[in-house]
């Protein structure tokens, strides 16, 4: 029998290309705000900052940002260094790939939304976006095709790019001994929830728990996902969750802002956000239900 050729969707590839532009920041963007769709962001030239889910990061030419359904973001130039830094937007949906939400991107190690393209792959990427660039402004019969296309080169290009990364981090890991028997799992997990137990009013980082426990962050992505069936991400988020119902039903009083910043959201839209669709009714409704 042959194999699949979908090794890493569960069934064709086939996007539906929504738009794409190519931005020079020169100043802040005014909007923040997320979308219904997936979004990838290649930075080109020069360096910033962007704001996603209320953490900013510092990007530069090579990185690659994943902004899936939901996911807050606003660009930053930095103006005090008279520094601006060029943008590549890839709008998408219509995608499924394995282990992931329908219409949405793998994060990099299961969880981190920004990685560094190695230089052969930052090359070949930023050519993709070239040639995007040029058929956007060309009008000619198949338009729509050809920008599929060269979309479906781009996302192949990152999934290649991230199974080669978690292949060499397994490796390292393995060199490096981090081999547990089934006990010693057992109680790497059960560091990582009494963890965010502790801490979950904090900004919690995985990496900061892989470095303490002298683990990879992906290493510990992977068997809390395999030992728990869900990732450490959404075991915090439903944590935070029933943290914050906790609070409302002992406090009906308080404001929302007052329990999203309780649980470790600032801002109280985003948490909103969280909890309806974890319980399937807003915060201010179940308050004003007690």
């Amino acid at each position: 029998m042959c194999q699949s050729p979908y090794d890493f969707t569960y069934n064709d590839l086939n996007p539906r290309f929504l738009f794409s532009c190519i931005q020079k920041r020169t100043e802040v963007e005014t909007n923040y705000h997320c979308h219904d769709f997936i979004e990838i962001v290649i930075i080109l030239k020069g360096r910033g900052h962007l704001l996603v889910d209320n953490r900013e990061y510092a990007v530069e030419e090579g990185n690659i940002i994943v902004l899936n359904p939901g996911t807050y973001h606003r660009s930053i130039p930095d103006l005090n260094a008279a520094r601006t830094f060029t943008e590549c937007y890839l709008a998408f949906t219509d995608v499924e790939f394995k282990n992931c939400p329908k219409n949405h991107f793998p994060l990099f190690h299961g969880y981190e939304l920004i990685a560094k393209l190695p230089d052969d792959t930052k090359k070949r990427v930023s050519s993709l976006c070239d040639s995007i660039a040029l058929e956007l402004d060309s009008h000619e019969a198949g338009r729509y095709f050809m920008l599929k296309s060269y979309l479906i080169q781009v996302l192949c290009i990152l999934e290649r790019f991230q199974l080669q990364t978690q292949a060499d981090e397994k490796k390292r890991d393995a060199a490096a001994g981090y081999e547990f028997k089934s006990i010693n799992k057992k109680y790497v997990i059960e560091q990582i929830t009494k963890y965010m137990e502790e801490h979950y009013q904090d900004k919690i980082s995985l990496d900061q728990i892989a470095a303490n426990m002298y683990l990879s962050s992906f290493y510990i992505s992977k068997l809390f996902k395999s030992e728990t069936g869900d990732t450490p991400i959404n075991y915090l988020i439903s944590l935070r969750m029933k943290k914050a119902k906790a609070l409302l039903d002992e406090n009906p009083e308080l404001s929302i802002k007052s329990v999203a910043v309780s649980v470790g959201y600032e801002d109280a839209y985003h948490f909103s956000k969280l909890f309806k669709k974890f319980y399937g009714i807003s915060p201010l409704y179940y308050k004003a239900r007690l």
